[in-house]
């Protein structure tokens, strides 16, 4: 494998490094240099684009072209009269300056070819036929190719380190919340341009006045045709699998769009794991909702009480899914506007893991365990959002937005432990959830404007939870402790628990403009919050009745009763100054906060008030150059089960209660962030580190019973801290574009087990370079190599896991009818000082359409084409270190028939 990418790095940087460098100035006819002046190199026997550039502040561009070669060169520029010149390469670089003249004259040169990137302000346009070589058949494909664009491991876009979080298809939102949705189903040959949205506002009456640098937004711009018409496709499959398991596909993908009305209709049923959404991204399915809070200092948690899935689909061993999703937008008037989604998604997920846990404190005599596990996970998810904008002038605009979401999740899991025995377990939870939005923005005149957000949440949850324990003798200590009654065939416990939240977020801003170059914002805001908790400890006898335990700890408590109410009424004040160069942002708030937690007839209560400030320096080098700097202070408040005073069963190994009298913490949070993205070389940098340090942070006092823990939570005196910094350069040359990526993660923490303190750091270095290209023509091969060391020290023990993963990825459009891709990774896992695991993975598809335009394509795709029954991972924590065997999906082969609408 390390030969195979050897060779393929040789051979792309040979053909990045042999081509001719034509490079010169342009200017006008005054001598001034003409700085992002588009200049295109047109092959003249292909008729095709070979390269193209901007120039830069100077004037100055640089092309790589082929020896021998004869070219047509166009050059334009904004208010000058385009020119046109026919240029013979030999075999030595070539030097050339271009004078442009004014326009002044009706005829002109007509451009043959767009350019492939252009900058108007704030907004990159990239024109798609320019980076596609015909085997895309995706957004994500097209995405991929864009210098500058980026998709993360998590499928989400990236601009310039950026996570774009929202996606419009001409101008109309795109199932607003996740961008996965359309770059997986969005056509490629539908897409006529990407537009980056940098610094974007939604509401434009707030454009000058608010921070928009981290706000990246995406506008895909249809080709024309595909407006008052239905297009798409519909793809239909069969298939066999290694393990004699019938396979079926079937996803419809259809999208109308006209200046009024859109819809796009989105559905997919299969069994070979090719999800769009996994169970856990509809969970975490925002739906365009950010809280009016999100900048005032103040974190409330409402917990996470869902079942927490064990298994995603990549590490699956039968993933069975049902997908139907809808969007639409409709505008009556100009001054209204209606959009909304509907999404229903079922999944069925077997899995299987092997695992050997070592607990890392050698003086806590916690023996090894080493466990079988399977489990079955069930999931049913609905989303319904509707949303209205209601904007008469430029000085008013009214929007609402309500999102609905309700589930019905099951697992089934069966746990083989060398300590515990066998054990069967039972989770089952139908939660829902209403979240609202309403927002009013007026600009009184040009120095004056009033914003208005609220949020309101309603949330109820219900989970439950189920295990039998065959093994009475291993778990007898545990039982006694829990007041179990030991005269049953099995230890059968069960809890149910009732998770209620009722929170209300609001703010109102005035800004007033100073001048053009300053404004001062006042906020005044709140935060409202009621959660409910109940839970209830019990068991099941052999006659089927329900028994109540008394535990011999922690009072006997075993049930929870409790309301936890929060209040926060702030007062906020930030000045923006612009002064050459640099943006500075001072600020702070002012909060009275009220917390108080009633239960077993005792009520615990906290006011306090606090000052928190943050500060915001922005460097603006060029208008693609920044650096910026951030501080801010943030309270953090817990969720109401870390306050419950009675037992809650996390599973039956993992105990906890709760203290009542628990405080907040605190976090100090600086941040440096630099991006760059040169248009004239192509060379795409970003760095940020970030440090934070938490104060009086909430921890957990664990003590052990065997492999078995039970924890309660105390506001640790002792600070934790986290370093991160994260970096990426991207360098185009030519067709070859080579990028480094950079990701380091320092952690801190003060553990506390048995009442025994000990420090807990952890450091994480992960390093990725990768070289691929950019053909229009010719194959393109992606190679990578991700190296990563994590090193995990608990002061008596130190555990470090190396990885090493090589990639290539390799596509081609032959013949102008066959679409070969294929992808493979090797890799290799070593604890230091223990043992190491390697596994492959290796995909193919081979794709046959009679040309481009063709309505018909057949198609077959092959996964884990090597049949990798199971794959390797290593985990790190606080307590422990465990390898795992993941089982996985055996060999697919799937002949799949696809139509364009």
């Amino acid at each position: 494998m390390k030969k195979i990418i050897f060779i393929v790095l040789l051979c792309s940087m040979n053909i990045a490094f042999s081509q001719i460098k034509f490079d010169g100035f342009v200017k006008d006819s005054i001598d001034n240099f003409l700085e992002l002046a588009n200049v295109i190199a047109l092959d003249q026997e292909t008729s095709t684009l070979e390269s193209y550039a901007i120039t830069d502040e100077k004037g100055y561009f640089s092309l790589e072209l082929k020896k021998n070669s004869t070219y047509k060169i166009q050059v334009s520029y904004i208010g000058m009269e385009n020119l046109e010149e026919i240029i013979t390469i030999q075999e030595s670089d070539v030097t050339r300056d271009f004078v442009l003249k004014q326009y002044m004259v009706l005829d002109e040169v007509e451009l043959t070819y767009e350019m492939p990137v252009t900058v108007k302000g704030d907004t990159i346009v990239y024109n798609a036929d320019s980076f596609q070589n015909g085997s895309e058949r995706k957004l994500e494909d097209v995405l991929e190719k864009l210098p500058g664009v980026e998709i993360n491991e998590d499928g989400q876009i990236e601009v310039e380190g950026k996570v774009v979080n929202k996606l419009m298809v001409n101008g109309k939102d795109f199932f607003d919340g996740d961008t996965k949705i359309a770059t997986k189903n969005i056509p490629s040959n539908a897409v006529d341009k990407i537009q980056v949205l940098r610094n974007y506002s939604e509401v434009g009456q707030l454009r000058s006045v608010t921070n928009n640098t981290d706000n990246v937004a995406l506008n895909i711009k249809l080709k024309e045709g595909k407006e008052n018409f239905w297009f798409g496709n519909i793809t239909g499959g069969a298939g066999y699998s290694s393990a004699e398991k019938g396979l079926y596909l079937l996803q419809p993908k259809l999208f109308y769009y006209s200046p009024k009305f859109t819809f796009n209709f989105i559905g997919d049923i299969n069994n070979i794991g090719e999800v769009v959404l996994t169970p856990r991204d509809l969970r975490n399915f925002g739906g365009g909702f950010r809280a009016p809070s999100r900048a005032s200092g103040t974190d409330l948690s409402l917990g996470n009480n869902d079942l927490g899935f064990l298994t995603s689909q990549n590490n699956a061993l039968a993933v069975e899914n049902k997908l139907g999703a809808s969007n639409f937008s409709w505008s009556p008037s100009k001054s209204l506007d209606i959009s909304g989604f509907a999404i229903f998604n079922s999944s069925l997920i077997d899995s299987k893991q092997a695992s050997i846990t070592q607990y890392t404190d050698s003086d806590l005599g916690i023996p090894n365990e080493i466990t079988d596990q399977t489990s079955q996970e069930k999931s049913n998810q609905g989303l319904l959002k509707l949303s209205a904008s209601y904007q008469p002038n430029a000085n008013n605009q009214l929007d609402y937005d309500v999102l609905s979401r309700v589930s019905k999740d099951s697992q089934v899991q069966n746990l083989l432990s060398s300590v515990v025995g066998n054990t069967d377990q039972f989770d089952e939870t139908t939660p829902y959830s209403i979240n609202q939005n309403i927002n009013y923005y007026y600009t009184l005149d040009e120095n004056n404007i009033f914003a208005f957000e609220a949020q309101h949440l309603l949330r109820d949850e219900d989970p439950f939870y189920n295990a039998i324990l065959e093994d009475k003798e291993n778990y007898k200590p545990t039982a006694d402790d829990l007041g179990l009654d030991p005269d049953q065939q099995d230890y059968n416990i069960a809890q149910d628990r009732r998770i209620k939240a009722n929170q209300l977020d609001a703010k109102l801003d005035y800004y007033y403009i100073i001048n053009p170059k300053s404004n001062l914002n006042v906020t005044l805001g709140t935060i409202l919050s009621n959660q409910k908790f109940k839970s209830n400890l019990f068991q099941f006898l052999d006659d089927g009745t329900e028994f109540s335990p008394t535990p011999t700890f922690n009072d006997g408590l075993v049930t929870n009763d409790v309301e936890y109410r929060f209040s926060d009424i702030y007062i906020g004040a930030h000045y923006r100054l612009k002064a050459g160069k640099f943006t500075i942002t001072p600020g702070l708030s002012v909060h009275s906060y009220g917390n108080n937690n009633t239960q077993l007839g005792i009520e615990f209560k906290e006011n306090f008030f606090r000052i928190m400030p943050d500060f915001e320096t922005r460097i603006q080098f060029k208008n693609s150059e920044s650096l910026t700097f951030r501080y801010d202070m943030r309270n953090q408040f817990t969720d109401v089960t870390k306050l419950a005073r009675g037992l809650v069963l996390n599973n039956f190994s993992s105990i906890q209660f709760g203290e009542p009298e628990l405080q907040n913490a605190l976090s100090h949070n600086l941040s440096l962030l630099y991006t760059s993205f040169n248009l004239f070389n192509y060379t795409n940098v970003f760095g940020r580190v970030a440090y934070t340090k938490n104060i009086d942070q909430i921890r957990n006092i664990t003590f052990f019973e065997n492999v078995i823990n039970t924890s309660t939570f105390f506001n640790s005196n002792f600070a934790d801290e986290t370093a991160t910094a994260f970096g990426r350069v991207q360098r185009t040359f030519g067709k070859v574009i080579a990028s480094v990526n950079l990701n380091l993660n320092y952690t801190k923490i003060n553990q506390f087990i048995d009442t025994r303190r000990s420090v807990n750091t952890g450091f994480t270095q992960s390093y990725t370079p990768g070289i691929r290209t950019n053909f229009k023509k010719a194959p393109n091969v992606s190679v990578k190599y991700n190296y990563a060391i994590a090193t995990n020290n608990q002061g008596t023990n130190e555990t470090t896991f190396y990885t090493s993963a090589p990639s290539i990825d390799f596509d081609a459009y032959i013949w102008n009818s066959l679409t070969l891709r294929s992808d493979y990774t090797y890799t290799r896992q070593t604890l230091k000082g223990g043992n190491s695991g390697d596994f492959q993975t290796w995909n193919a598809s081979l794709g046959y359409r009679k040309d481009r335009d063709a309505k018909w394509e057949y198609e077959i795709v092959a996964t884990n084409l090597l049949d990798i029954d199971s794959k390797l991972t290593n985990t790190a924590t606080n307590l422990f270190v465990s390898q795992s065997q993941i089982f996985i999906q055996p060999r697919f082969i799937t002949f799949r028939l696809r139509y364009e609408i």
